[in-house]
């Protein structure tokens, strides 16, 4: 038991400078400290803004043209599909209204993976 927990911990250490790996063998302090990015960059007014179209718990002032960002585990269960609804909806629904914030590079691939997590975390 313990030596599979040091082989995590040596491989998880092994992997933090690929990027995404972070995110999928991260210890549990790294990872909240990842959502809380992901939380700042969805709710900068200059990068996500993802409150003006989506009710996001705990945020005020919210818009409604986007689905409410509730039980994203349960909706999303697949954070490859929910990161490709983030980088470019359009490839999921050709006719939606999301900025494709990875496609017109609104966001950077690691922003796109911080608030992957934030959102999957709601």
């Amino acid at each position: 038991m313990i030596r599979h927990s040091l082989l995590a911990l040596a491989i998880a250490g092994a992997l933090s400078s690929v990027s995404g790996a972070v995110l999928l063998f991260s210890p549990p302090a790294l990872a909240a400290s990842v959502i809380e990015e992901g939380r700042a960059i969805a709710l900068d007014r200059r990068k996500g803004n993802c409150m003006s179209c989506h009710i996001i718990p705990g945020v005020s002032s919210a818009g409604n043209p986007g689905p409410p960002l509730i039980a994203m585990k349960a909706r999303w269960p697949d954070k490859a599909k929910l990161r490709i609804q983030i980088h470019d909806a359009r490839k999921l629904n050709p006719l939606s209204l999301m900025p494709p914030f990875g496609a017109h590079e609104i966001l950077t691939e690691e922003e796109i993976d911080k608030v992957v997590e934030f959102v999957h975390s709601l």
